[in-house]
């Protein structure tokens, strides 16, 4: 019952200057379990005059929270990462029932947002900047990293918890403060999540709540000063024209459409057990998901038998019992997947798993974990973000064909491959177009790694220093104590530099 009371004291309501207060805005959207189709809460979305008091809020702290010293946001930022892990189950519980993942998925969720914390409490104080030697004798030359200001965090419905930490941890350590705009699906968790920043001063951390309206309010708003989006291509190209526009500052993760390559001497079984749980995780509904399978001919028959062996496995179901994947997030991302599943059929894939709906389960947005074979490469299927558990498979000839095809897409978030063969792992890592690359251990993240891509799939990066850096601005010091004439450099200049024609 303690999930089901905190949907309702949360609802309709935001995290302004430290505490929840109730909306006063007209558009409200219903919160719908995914697994029960059953109303669990609402949100309504902030007005004008809510968004301008949180950013008036987020502009005061911070200018306080900037001069708060590394070593104490470093304590603080501990102890928010210490309350997570203690409210993880509650919170678990809460990320299932509002968007369908399984709950240890949900679980982990909340502990990768706690390790990604702690980090950057620890990294963001190890480099504030550097010393280098000076061009002219008895100067001093440096740079230092400034905070950018009042940052935006608008974020998806898939990872909303670790992605807001994998951004606001980061700029919260370097001396900004942020304002979320959540997913309209997960925004009670959210809120609920955030508490675990309430050790830090009013207004560092605040959460609006709303729709697509609220978050083009606060990325054209003239006093926040970076925006931190993930999300759709669309809506991650308009915000970066609006912020390219007032230049302002962008980080932008959109889509993926990863590869997933397989050769002839990959562990066929093992490949093929990655492969299911790179197209399966979170329903398919990750980023970075495997998408499009590239195998090679000699061992397209065992790896296509062995993914339909371990994809029949996949119990599907409420993400609160013993199940490996919970629903689709939303009626609207069920309705779009099946569509692209109709396509993929028109465009002659044939269905060796799955392919539907789970006839078992009347109420919920299920669907089953699918495995399409004989897909061509140009296929619709293999040319667009599926974000489902599918896994289109394409056979390939030969490595350089695998290569080809694995680039030839408008994005470039990850990629995967399987092999032994050490020459193929190595040009596979120089010759892939992505912004990470997986050889034998698909979709694991590092906090001290940075994630992002390429092409249409964004712009930046998360996690590790590039990360930090994202949120930071670098600032070039030259001082000379000693306040010396520069008579190397002024005016007026010597004559013997001057060109001899001007000579009387």
């Amino acid at each position: 019952m303690e999930a089901l009371n905190a949907f309702s004291k949360l609802s309709s309501q935001h995290l302004i200057d430290g505490r929840l207060v109730s909306a006063t805005g007209i558009k409200v959207h219903a919160v719908i379990d995914p697994a029960t189709e059953a109303r669990i809460g609402e949100i309504t979305d902030a007005t004008p005059t809510e968004i301008d008091l949180a950013v008036e809020v987020a502009t005061a702290a911070q200018k306080r929270w900037r001069k708060v010293n590394y070593h104490k946001r470093a304590e603080l930022l501990h102890e928010v990462a210490h309350r997570m892990r203690a409210t993880k189950r509650l919170i678990g519980e809460m990320l299932t029932r509002e968007m369908g993942k399984p709950f240890k998925e949900s679980v982990d969720e909340a502990g990768w947002s706690s390790t990604a914390t702690d980090y950057y409490a620890e990294v963001a104080r190890h480099e504030a900047g550097r010393v280098f030697g000076p061009v002219v004798d008895g100067q001093f030359n440096f740079t230092t990293k400034d905070p950018v200001g009042v940052v935006v965090i608008v974020l998806p419905f898939n990872y909303p918890l670790c992605l807001l930490c994998w951004q606001a941890a980061a700029a919260i350590a370097c001396g900004n403060v942020v304002i979320v705009k959540p997913s309209e699906l997960t925004t009670l968790t959210t809120l609920q999540f955030v508490d675990a920043f309430s050790g830090l001063p009013p207004g560092v951390v605040q959460v609006l709540a709303g729709g697509g309206e609220v978050g083009r309010s606060l990325v054209e708003h003239p006093k926040t000063h970076m925006v931190a989006f993930t999300g759709g291509v669309p809506t991650g190209r308009a915000v970066a024209e609006t912020c390219a526009r007032l230049y302002k500052r962008s980080l932008i993760e959109t889509s993926g459409n990863d590869p997933f390559i397989v050769m002839p001497s990959a562990p066929i079984d093992t490949a093929a057990r990655g492969a299911a749980f790179g197209a399966y995780l979170n329903c398919g509904q990750v980023c970075a998901a495997s998408e499009r399978f590239y195998v090679h001919e000699q061992v397209y028959s065992e790896f296509v038998e062995r993914l339909v062996h371990y994809t029949r496995q996949v119990r599907v179901g409420n993400g609160l019992d013993r199940v490996d994947m919970g629903p689709l997030a939303s009626e609207r991302e069920l309705n779009r997947y099946l569509a692209l599943l109709h396509g993929a059929n028109e465009d002659g894939g044939k269905v060796a798993a799955g392919g539907g709906r789970p006839p078992d389960l009347k109420k919920g947005w299920f669907v089953d974990a699918t495995v399409l074979v004989e897909v061509a490469a140009d296929a619709r299927i293999m040319n667009t973000e599926s974000f489902g558990p599918v896994a289109p498979v394409c056979r390939v000839s030969s490595f350089d064909e695998a290569i080809e095809l694995a680039n030839r897409s408008h994005y470039a978030l990850g990629s995967t491959i399987y092999t032994r063969d050490l020459h193929e792992s190595m040009r596979a890592v120089e010759e892939l177009e992505a912004g990470m690359v997986w050889v034998n251990a698909p979709l694991l993240d590092n906090d001290a790694g940075p994630f992002g891509g390429r092409k249409q799939s964004g712009m930046g990066r998360q996690l590790g220093a590039e990360g930090l850096d994202s949120f930071r601005h670098t600032k070039f010091t030259m001082i000379d104590s000693a306040a010396k004439p520069h008579d190397f450099w002024w005016f007026p200049y010597s004559d013997a530099e001057s060109f001899p024609a001007s000579s009387k």
